[in-house]
Protein backbone atom coordinates (compact mmCIF):
# COMPACT_ATOMS: atom_id res chain seq x y z
CA UNK A 1 0.00 0.00 0.00
CA UNK A 2 1.31 3.46 -0.91
CA UNK A 3 1.71 5.56 2.28
CA UNK A 4 -0.05 8.87 2.71
CA UNK A 5 1.97 12.05 2.26
CA UNK A 6 2.76 14.43 5.10
CA UNK A 7 2.03 18.15 4.94
CA UNK A 8 5.42 19.15 3.53
CA UNK A 9 5.20 16.49 0.82
CA UNK A 10 1.65 17.55 -0.08
CA UNK A 11 2.88 21.14 -0.50
CA UNK A 12 5.73 19.92 -2.72
CA UNK A 13 3.33 17.90 -4.88
CA UNK A 14 1.01 20.88 -5.25
CA UNK A 15 3.95 23.03 -6.31
CA UNK A 16 4.87 20.48 -8.99
CA UNK A 17 1.34 20.61 -10.41
CA UNK A 18 0.95 23.02 -13.36
CA UNK A 19 -2.18 24.44 -11.77
CA UNK A 20 -0.36 25.62 -8.62
CA UNK A 21 3.23 25.93 -9.81
CA UNK A 22 3.09 29.74 -9.53
CA UNK A 23 2.27 29.80 -5.82
CA UNK A 24 4.86 30.78 -3.23
CA UNK A 25 5.92 28.46 -0.40
CA UNK A 26 3.58 30.00 2.16
CA UNK A 27 0.56 29.70 -0.13
CA UNK A 28 1.42 26.09 -0.97
CA UNK A 29 1.76 25.30 2.72
CA UNK A 30 -1.66 26.80 3.44
CA UNK A 31 -3.22 24.95 0.50
CA UNK A 32 -1.77 21.68 1.78
CA UNK A 33 -3.81 22.07 4.98
CA UNK A 34 -7.13 22.10 3.10
CA UNK A 35 -6.33 19.18 0.78
CA UNK A 36 -7.90 15.83 1.45
CA UNK A 37 -6.00 12.68 0.62
CA UNK A 38 -7.23 9.25 -0.42
CA UNK A 39 -5.65 6.00 -1.55
CA UNK A 40 -7.17 3.82 -4.28
CA UNK A 41 -6.33 0.26 -5.26
CA UNK A 42 -6.07 -0.71 -8.91
CA UNK A 43 -9.50 -0.74 -10.54
CA UNK A 44 -11.15 1.43 -7.89
CA UNK A 45 -13.12 4.50 -8.90
CA UNK A 46 -12.02 7.94 -7.78
CA UNK A 47 -15.35 9.26 -9.06
CA UNK A 48 -18.19 8.08 -11.27
CA UNK A 49 -19.59 9.62 -14.43
CA UNK A 50 -22.57 11.70 -13.32
CA UNK A 51 -21.23 12.44 -9.82
CA UNK A 52 -21.40 16.05 -8.62
CA UNK A 53 -18.35 18.11 -9.57
CA UNK A 54 -17.53 19.16 -6.02
CA UNK A 55 -13.73 19.08 -6.18
CA UNK A 56 -10.62 18.38 -8.23
CA UNK A 57 -8.18 15.49 -7.96
CA UNK A 58 -4.41 15.87 -8.06
CA UNK A 59 -2.45 12.67 -8.60
CA UNK A 60 0.29 12.35 -5.99
CA UNK A 61 1.29 8.83 -6.99
CA UNK A 62 -0.01 6.26 -9.46
CA UNK A 63 -2.08 6.58 -12.59
CA UNK A 64 -5.73 7.18 -13.46
CA UNK A 65 -7.72 6.59 -16.64
CA UNK A 66 -10.58 8.83 -17.73
CA UNK A 67 -13.43 6.65 -19.00
CA UNK A 68 -16.57 7.76 -20.84
CA UNK A 69 -19.48 5.28 -20.72
CA UNK A 70 -22.44 5.28 -23.08
CA UNK A 71 -26.03 4.50 -22.06
CA UNK A 72 -25.53 1.02 -23.54
CA UNK A 73 -22.49 0.40 -21.35
CA UNK A 74 -19.85 0.91 -24.05
CA UNK A 75 -16.64 2.49 -22.75
CA UNK A 76 -14.02 4.80 -24.23
CA UNK A 77 -10.73 5.63 -22.52
CA UNK A 78 -10.29 9.35 -23.18
CA UNK A 79 -6.94 9.80 -21.44
CA UNK A 80 -4.56 8.54 -18.79
CA UNK A 81 -3.25 10.89 -16.11
CA UNK A 82 -0.22 10.47 -13.86
CA UNK A 83 1.80 12.17 -11.14
CA UNK A 84 1.29 15.91 -10.62
CA UNK A 85 -1.63 16.09 -13.05
CA UNK A 86 -5.05 17.42 -12.07
CA UNK A 87 -8.51 16.22 -13.07
CA UNK A 88 -12.05 17.54 -12.78
CA UNK A 89 -11.53 21.26 -13.38
CA UNK A 90 -14.37 21.70 -15.88
CA UNK A 91 -17.15 20.23 -13.75
CA UNK A 92 -16.00 22.18 -10.70
CA UNK A 93 -16.22 25.49 -12.52
CA UNK A 94 -19.68 25.03 -14.04
CA UNK A 95 -21.14 22.79 -11.29
CA UNK A 96 -22.13 20.19 -13.87
CA UNK A 97 -22.05 16.43 -13.21
CA UNK A 98 -18.78 14.71 -14.00
CA UNK A 99 -18.68 13.84 -17.69
CA UNK A 100 -16.50 10.74 -17.25
CA UNK A 101 -15.40 8.26 -14.59
CA UNK A 102 -11.92 8.30 -13.05
CA UNK A 103 -10.46 4.85 -12.39
CA UNK A 104 -7.12 3.93 -10.82
CA UNK A 105 -4.97 1.98 -13.29
CA UNK A 106 -2.53 1.12 -10.49
CA UNK A 107 -2.37 1.84 -6.74
CA UNK A 108 -2.90 5.58 -6.57
CA UNK A 109 -2.80 8.40 -4.04
CA UNK A 110 -4.90 11.45 -4.92
CA UNK A 111 -5.11 14.84 -3.26
CA UNK A 112 -8.63 16.27 -3.23
CA UNK A 113 -9.30 20.01 -3.25
CA UNK A 114 -12.90 21.13 -2.73
CA UNK A 115 -14.66 23.56 -5.05
CA UNK A 116 -14.78 26.37 -2.42
CA UNK A 117 -11.04 26.00 -1.71
CA UNK A 118 -10.21 26.02 -5.44
CA UNK A 119 -12.33 29.10 -6.11
CA UNK A 120 -10.73 30.88 -3.15
CA UNK A 121 -7.18 30.23 -4.30
CA UNK A 122 -8.14 31.35 -7.82
CA UNK A 123 -9.58 34.59 -6.41
CA UNK A 124 -6.48 35.21 -4.28
CA UNK A 125 -3.88 34.34 -6.95
CA UNK A 126 -4.30 35.46 -10.55
CA UNK A 127 -1.59 33.07 -11.72
CA UNK A 128 -3.74 30.12 -10.58
CA UNK A 129 -6.65 31.54 -12.58
CA UNK A 130 -4.34 31.83 -15.61
CA UNK A 131 -3.22 28.23 -15.11
CA UNK A 132 -6.84 27.11 -14.85
CA UNK A 133 -7.67 28.78 -18.17
CA UNK A 134 -4.64 27.11 -19.73
CA UNK A 135 -5.79 23.75 -18.37
CA UNK A 136 -9.25 24.19 -19.87
CA UNK A 137 -7.72 25.19 -23.20
CA UNK A 138 -5.58 22.04 -23.12
CA UNK A 139 -8.72 19.92 -22.61
CA UNK A 140 -10.35 21.52 -25.65
CA UNK A 141 -7.20 21.02 -27.74
CA UNK A 142 -6.98 17.37 -26.71
CA UNK A 143 -10.60 16.66 -27.66
CA UNK A 144 -10.19 18.53 -30.96
CA UNK A 145 -7.06 16.51 -31.71
CA UNK A 146 -8.87 13.25 -30.95
CA UNK A 147 -11.62 14.19 -33.39
CA UNK A 148 -9.11 15.10 -36.07
CA UNK A 149 -7.18 11.85 -35.59
CA UNK A 150 -10.33 9.79 -36.14
CA UNK A 151 -10.93 11.62 -39.42
CA UNK A 152 -7.42 11.98 -40.84
CA UNK A 153 -5.34 9.08 -39.48
CA UNK A 154 -5.69 5.38 -40.12
CA UNK A 155 -5.63 2.88 -37.27
CA UNK A 156 -1.85 2.35 -37.31
CA UNK A 157 -1.30 6.10 -37.24
CA UNK A 158 -3.71 6.61 -34.36
CA UNK A 159 -2.16 3.74 -32.44
CA UNK A 160 1.37 5.09 -32.98
CA UNK A 161 0.22 8.50 -31.74
CA UNK A 162 -1.36 7.04 -28.59
CA UNK A 163 1.76 5.00 -27.84
CA UNK A 164 3.93 8.10 -28.22
CA UNK A 165 1.59 10.09 -25.97
CA UNK A 166 1.71 7.37 -23.30
CA UNK A 167 5.50 7.19 -23.61
CA UNK A 168 5.80 10.95 -23.20
CA UNK A 169 3.63 11.00 -20.10
CA UNK A 170 4.48 7.68 -18.43
CA UNK A 171 7.35 6.05 -20.34
CA UNK A 172 10.71 4.95 -18.96
CA UNK A 173 13.75 5.48 -21.24
CA UNK A 174 16.31 2.70 -21.47
CA UNK A 175 20.05 2.81 -22.07
CA UNK A 176 19.51 1.60 -25.64
CA UNK A 177 17.27 4.53 -26.53
CA UNK A 178 14.04 2.54 -26.34
CA UNK A 179 11.12 3.63 -24.15
CA UNK A 180 9.17 1.24 -21.89
CA UNK A 181 5.45 1.94 -21.65
CA UNK A 182 3.93 -0.04 -18.78
CA UNK A 183 0.58 1.56 -17.94
CA UNK A 184 -1.41 -1.60 -17.25
CA UNK A 185 -3.78 -0.93 -20.14
CA UNK A 186 -5.24 -3.93 -21.94
CA UNK A 187 -5.51 -4.13 -25.72
CA UNK A 188 -9.25 -3.63 -25.31
CA UNK A 189 -8.58 -0.35 -23.50
CA UNK A 190 -6.08 0.72 -26.16
CA UNK A 191 -8.77 -0.08 -28.72
CA UNK A 192 -11.20 2.34 -27.09
CA UNK A 193 -8.52 5.04 -27.15
CA UNK A 194 -8.09 4.76 -30.92
CA UNK A 195 -11.69 4.01 -31.90
CA UNK A 196 -11.18 0.43 -33.07
CA UNK A 197 -11.88 -3.16 -32.08
CA UNK A 198 -9.50 -5.19 -29.95
CA UNK A 199 -8.67 -7.68 -32.77
CA UNK A 200 -7.87 -4.77 -35.09
CA UNK A 201 -5.57 -3.21 -32.49
CA UNK A 202 -3.90 -6.56 -31.92
CA UNK A 203 -3.16 -6.85 -35.64
CA UNK A 204 -1.85 -3.29 -35.77
CA UNK A 205 0.43 -3.90 -32.78
CA UNK A 206 1.77 -7.08 -34.38
CA UNK A 207 2.47 -5.18 -37.60
CA UNK A 208 4.41 -2.50 -35.71
CA UNK A 209 6.32 -5.28 -33.92
CA UNK A 210 7.17 -7.04 -37.20
CA UNK A 211 8.63 -3.76 -38.50
CA UNK A 212 10.80 -3.57 -35.39
CA UNK A 213 9.27 -0.33 -34.17
CA UNK A 214 7.90 -1.87 -30.94
CA UNK A 215 8.06 -5.10 -28.98
CA UNK A 216 5.35 -6.59 -26.81
CA UNK A 217 6.10 -7.99 -23.36
CA UNK A 218 2.73 -8.74 -21.76
CA UNK A 219 1.06 -5.40 -21.07
CA UNK A 220 4.41 -3.65 -21.39
CA UNK A 221 5.07 -2.14 -24.82
CA UNK A 222 8.65 -1.19 -25.69
CA UNK A 223 8.99 1.60 -28.24
CA UNK A 224 12.17 0.72 -30.12
CA UNK A 225 12.01 3.21 -33.01
CA UNK A 226 10.45 6.45 -31.79
CA UNK A 227 11.35 8.30 -35.00
CA UNK A 228 9.52 5.77 -37.18
CA UNK A 229 6.49 5.86 -34.90
CA UNK A 230 6.50 9.66 -35.01
CA UNK A 231 6.50 9.62 -38.81
CA UNK A 232 3.66 7.10 -38.78
CA UNK A 233 1.67 9.19 -36.29
CA UNK A 234 1.81 12.24 -38.57
CA UNK A 235 0.33 10.37 -41.51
Amino acid sequence: MIPKRDRAEVARILGATPLFAGLDAASLDHLSTVCGQRMYDRGHFLSYQGDPGDGIFIIAEGMVKVVLTSERGEEVVLATMGRHESLGELTVLDRSPRTASLIAVEPTVALILSRPALLQVMADHSNVLDAMLASLAAIVRHLTELTGDLVFLDLAGRLAKVLLRLAGAHGTPTETGAVLVDVALSQSELATMVGASRPAVNRALQLLAVRGWISLEGQTIVLRDVEALTRRATG
